[in-house]
């Protein structure tokens, strides 16, 4: 086996989901597993024995789900969100829950899991309770950026060694057409086509590069979020960019992979190019 997924816990039952699904991970893609909790509050006796606890009742879960995979354990001292982002550096991916112990029941995603998903040098993979359904489609967001490639080589890797279909969405957000600008209408016409073009182009070298993987693309006119969130209730997967084509150089984390960890209930991988953290 080479690599390994780190998975963070705290006792929620959002990061009993996050462990189940990591194990699952980690057995069909032939890696490690690492399970790690930040105990943030030492001193108290009760406190540590509490997190003692947590990872224990991780790593015999993970045990029971995956048999067969290797699993390491550690308690982390310091800030969570400082020592995640550490253990992204060597990691193939990092696996959270949405959202973690005290925090509001009304979010959906938790502040750590948006701050790791935001700045991890690697994949981090957002995982809510699961439904139970299966579904085999996995489902990435593309537009052709330098995080949409990233996006797309975790998500071909995902399909494979989860035997699903990969779906690839890209979503045109239609500017707004005026009646009596007939050479800017024909203009904005003109670049809709080479955008499709280029993006069917792209993926049809992906698909040729993987032809043991079912790849289709659709090109859809509307808000990426809006329409990932729509495609995603038959997805098991849904794979974007941390940052995708017209974001600001200087964002860790685009609108559109923030607005779909808020809308998509699946799991949702957020990709960074490596040696792109922050």
């Amino acid at each position: 086996m080479t690599g390994h997924i780190v998975v963070g816990v705290d006792g929620s039952k959002a990061a009993q989901a996050a462990v189940a699904w990591a194990a699952d991970d980690a057995r069909r893609r032939d890696l490690t597993l690492r399970i790690v909790h930040v105990c943030e509050r030492q001193p108290a006796e009760h406190a540590a024995g509490y997190c003692t606890n947590t990872l224990a009742f991780a790593r015999d879960l993970a045990g029971e789900l995956a048999d067969g995979v290797p699993v390491t354990t550690e308690l982390l001292a310091g800030n969570v969100v400082d020592r995640l982002l550490a253990e992204s550096e060597t990691a193939d991916s990092v696996v959270l829950g949405s959202r973690g112990v005290g925090e509001f029941t009304g979010l959906l995603v938790g502040s750590v899991s948006l701050a790791v998903a935001g700045h991890a040098t690697g994949p981090v993979v957002v995982v809510r309770d699961p439904d139970g359904a299966r579904h085999d489609r996995v489902m990435v967001g593309y537009d052709g950026s330098e995080h949409a490639e990233a996006a797309m080589e975790y998500a071909v890797e995902h399909a494979r060694a989860h035997g699903a279909r990969l779906d690839v969405l890209h979503a045109w957000r239609t500017p707004a057409f005026s009646p009596y600008m007939a050479a800017y209408n024909s203009y904005l016409a003109t670049l809709y086509q080479d955008e499709v073009r280029a993006v069917a182009d792209s993926v049809a070298r992906w698909r040729e590069k993987n032809p043991d993987i079912e790849i289709t693309q659709e090109t859809l006119s509307g808000h990426p979020v809006g329409l990932l969130a729509g495609a995603a209730t038959t997805a098991d997967l849904v794979v974007v960019g941390s940052r995708g084509r017209g974001g600001f150089a200087s964002a860790v984390m685009g609108s559109v992979s923030h607005g779909v960890l808020h809308h998509v209930t699946c799991p949702v991988a957020v990709v960074r190019p490596r040696g792109r953290g922050a």
